[in-house]
């Protein structure tokens, strides 16, 4: 996709003096010396909970910095906060003003860690309530609008809202457009008519539309809303490349490739935290689940800082076929089964309107009791929360009722229908009648279509007549010089 970001280096001399970063406050500046800080939650907390403590006479909720400012080199303020977005995570919400040039700023900074995985959330725009989605974009984040062929590369953090963002990016493109227009009149009437659809879509005269962002970072989110179906809202974690470890200052994208895992043994090589980015050591072993296949058990264990984390990939040939796996989970017994869902698997009940796609959760390997349990605990606290007053009462009740449903079907007290479905057949259920076929079980293989072969890099793979096309290159090579 064509890149058509929002920064336009010739016209630098005419960027507003608001596109600056605030000036950044040393450490020792937010959190007052003295002050016992023993854990995140002491000193990040909602709006709502500041207000109240605002209110009762508490501590300075909002942190005031003297500092200088970037535009006139006089003295302006910073201002601090503090705080939790809900469903999200910790952030610092900074703003800048000075009294003399009037130079406003504002930018928000995540407050958390590296997160393990990087992280891409898609959004598809189909009515003008969804332009008040709230959105993260932190400075390690790129924002795409595919409909509109236009990308917005890693800059200052922003909390806000899809309208927001295409507010931002207009005012961005609007910058010396009278001068464009004299000097560049064919780039003057292309950003011309992108700010038009954007306008349009801001209007809701243009709906359908996807907005998605893009974290290696892991620290941007799109706000999910109940109900949402898998082709509307999408979340995807992913693994970061060696590169894109080195922009962020983990890891060497040149050190060498760890040896071969060999079955039945523990490896063991060392590695960075992702919490912490100190040397830690992860574990690896190769596992043969029998009626399956191979798969590779991998766990982090971060002595420093507590951070533990543990993840199971398949090994062995992509098989030709994709699998679905259908179970009719009627007794308590069932959900002691074991599973193995992959990264490529989704996952879906539809008594309980559960859709997990692809990359959801990574993989895991654990009991159909112990995943539900996991989907409750990413949902519970990082999505819903029963403190959170930023939500209707309705989106409150329908998201309680999902989740005491959940709750119900993982205590084995309602029937459910359990369903995988893996393009690369690397997920497994137990079949406790193993080699009999299970009476509530059903396996179903299916071609692949186009799409999930080119998703995956398949349409690439050659496996055979290696040495005739390296000698056609050869030959090519030897033509042109």
């Amino acid at each position: 996709m064509a890149s058509t970001t929002t920064q336009h280096p010739s016209d630098s001399d005419s960027q507003p003096a608001r596109a600056q970063p605030p000036p950044q406050p040393l450490p020792s500046q937010i959190v007052p010396e003295g002050s016992e800080v023993t854990t995140a939650d002491q000193v990040f907390s909602s709006i709502g909970d500041q207000v109240e403590r605002s209110n009762d006479g508490d501590d300075q909720v909002v942190q005031q910095i003297e500092s200088m400012c970037v535009n006139c080199g006089e003295n302006g303020e910073t201002r601090l906060l503090l705080t939790v977005i809900p469903f999200f995570k910790e952030v610092i919400l900074m703003s800048f003003e000075c009294p003399h040039c009037h130079l406003k700023n504002s930018e928000i900074q995540s407050a958390g860690q590296i997160q393990e995985r990087a992280c891409r959330y898609t959004l598809r725009v189909t009515t003008k309530e969804d332009l008040d989605r709230q959105l993260v974009k932190s400075e390690s984040c790129t924002a795409a609008f595919a409909d509109l062929d236009l990308e917005i590369p890693p800059q200052r953090g922003q909390l806000t809202t899809v309208e927001g963002l295409l507010t931002t990016v207009i005012e961005d493109l609007s910058v010396a457009q009278d001068l464009r227009k004299e000097q560049a009149p064919e780039a003057y009437t292309k950003i011309e008519q992108m700010m038009a659809d954007m306008r349009a879509m801001i209007d809701g005269e243009r709906l359908p539309f996807t907005v998605s962002v893009d974290d290696i970072a892991g620290n941007s989110w799109i706000e999910p809303r109940p109900g949402d179906a898998q082709s509307k809202w999408q979340r995807v974690e992913y693994k970061r490349t060696p590169q894109q470890n080195a922009r962020l200052g983990l890891g060497n994208p040149e050190a060498p490739d760890v040896d071969a895992i060999q079955p039945d043994e523990v490896h063991t090589f060392p590695a960075s935290c992702p919490a912490c980015s100190r040397p830690c050591d992860t574990h690896m072993k190769l596992v043969d689940i029998p009626h399956f296949k191979e798969v590779v058990i991998m766990s982090t264990v971060c002595h420093d800082c507590g951070y533990k984390s543990n993840e199971v990939k398949t090994g062995g040939a992509i098989p030709p076929l994709g699998r679905k796996i259908t179970l009719q989970v009627e007794d308590p017994d069932d959900l002691a089964l074991d599973i193995l869902k992959s990264e490529s698997c989704a996952l879906t009940v539809p008594e309980l309107s559960l859709d997990l796609h692809p990359g959801t959760l990574g993989g895991r390997f654990t009991t159909i009791e112990g995943l539900l349990a996991q989907v409750h605990d990413e949902l519970y606290g990082r999505v819903f929360s029963i403190k959170d007053d930023s939500r209707t009462p309705e989106e409150h009740e329908r998201w309680q009722t999902f989740l005491g449903r959940l709750n119900t079907a993982r205590e084995g007290k309602i029937p459910f229908t359990l369903i995988l479905d893996d393009p690369l057949s690397a997920s497994y259920l137990q079949n406790p009648y193993a080699p009999d076929p299970n009476p509530n079980m059903t396996v179903e293989e299916y071609e692949r279509t186009e799409e999930q072969n080119e998703d995956y890099g398949l349409n690439d793979i050659k496996v055979e007549d290696y040495a005739e096309d390296e000698n056609d290159e050869k030959k090519e090579t030897q033509q042109d010089a």
